[in-house]
């Protein structure tokens, strides 16, 4: 997997927390620094570990499917791809909590990554190095987090449903090159 791709690949898991992050960023009265840290934190923390379980969980069943990897990276990819299209397509808006608690942001953590931690599965498929990779998800995920705090108390909910939906492109297309790879059509 090329630099690009694992960019690509990045932003595209890095939108759930990105619209949660704005949501944050709506929600709270005053954002401060810190507000932008934690939210960064821990969403770029657990988009990085999930995928490093995944990968370890897909090692572990690597041998039984590797005849089948392509398929199986395609069909989760798309899964979660269309899963983010039709979160954003829902009219009905999401609760925004302004709690940034431990319970609170371990919760939403989980509730962004789960996507990340099928990623893995496919990381463990692929020629990825799995720490470099995790980590430089990670630090987009952060970045993206923090700026989603940002512009929630900027801009509010506008641009969440675009962001899901972009996220959810993005992942469906890395899932069917992956399957034209396996094919060798690319």
């Amino acid at each position: 997997m090329s630099l690009a791709e694992l960019f690509i690949l990045a932003v595209g898991l890095s939108m759930d927390a990105f619209a949660v992050s704005i949501c944050k960023g709506l929600s709270l009265c005053r954002i401060q620094p810190k507000h932008m840290c934690i939210a960064g934190a821990w969403f770029g923390g657990f988009q990085a570990l999930m995928p490093l379980i995944g990968y370890f969980l897909g090692s572990v069943f690597s041998e039984i499917i590797t005849k089948y990897d392509q398929w199986v990276a395609f069909i989760l990819l798309a899964i979660i791809g269309i899963n983010m299209i039709k979160e954003a397509r829902e009219k009905e808006p999401d609760s925004c909590d302004a709690s940034v608690s431990m319970k609170s942001m371990f919760l939403l953590a989980i509730a962004t990554s789960i996507d990340a931690l099928a990623v893995g599965v496919t990381f463990a498929f692929l020629d990825v190095n799995i720490i470099p990779a995790v980590c430089f998800i990670g630090v987009v995920t952060f970045i993206c987090s923090a700026a989603g705090v940002k512009i929630g108390s900027l801009f509010g909910m506008k641009y969440k449903s675009k962001s899901e939906m972009f996220g959810g492109i993005v992942l469906i297309l890395i899932g069917f090159k992956i399957f034209l790879e396996g094919f060798g059509i690319i």
